[in-house]
């Protein structure tokens, strides 16, 4: 029983902002090959949230920086601590700074909260980066799909909780061959 959190951020549109076309000689210019630009970024939100097997937390909004007062405040206390009290889980987060923060892993042993280990850089080995894959392409795949950043919030709920709870569970079931490829490449890149 692992609670598995992290935040990610979503925006109007793709991150990077490059699409590669393959396209003919002459054709660089065509119509299906153009797409328009939003200058100077479209916005976005930043929002955590948590599985476990059978289990998922709200989604928390992250107005600004989060930083370890903010989430001792804003998430450990109020969704953290008595999520996983309730469902009997111990907490894996990543190493960002905010959470191993003095303030929150004292806070976390006052509570008596166990911690997953985690190893540094192996943000694809936790299965809720995949849930927020499976989450941004359901957002995309909206009709319509948010418009503005006022429409990305509620679309971002309203999918979060229709993510079928056995994507989430097979998700989390495949951290053991996601571990055992790991350990037979070294350390190296996986297939997953």
């Amino acid at each position: 029983g692992v609670l598995f959190t992290d935040e990610s951020r979503f925006s109007l549109y793709r991150a990077d902002g490059r699409q590669r076309v393959w396209c003919r000689v002459g054709e660089w210019f065509a119509d299906v090959n153009v797409v328009d630009q939003v200058a100077h970024g479209s916005g976005g939100v930043m929002v955590w949230a948590g599985v476990c097997y059978g289990q998922q937390t709200q989604v928390h909004f992250i107005d600004d920086i989060l930083n370890a007062q903010r989430y001792h405040d804003e998430i450990l206390r109020p969704i953290v601590v008595p999520f996983i009290h309730d469902h009997h889980l111990m907490l894996q987060h990543d190493n960002a700074r905010p959470y191993i923060a003095r303030i929150c892993t004292q806070f976390l042993e006052a509570e008596n909260i166990p911690v997953l280990a985690w190893p540094a850089y192996s943000p694809d080995m936790s299965p809720i980066e995949h849930v927020w894959d499976a989450l941004d392409l359901r957002i995309r795949q909206r009709v319509p799909v948010p418009a503005n950043i006022q429409q990305l919030p509620t679309a971002i709920e309203e999918e979060w909780t229709n993510i079928p709870q056995a994507t989430i569970n097979n998700l989390i079931n495949s951290v053991r061959r996601r571990c055992v490829a790991l350990r037979e490449s070294n350390g190296g890149h996986t297939r997953y």
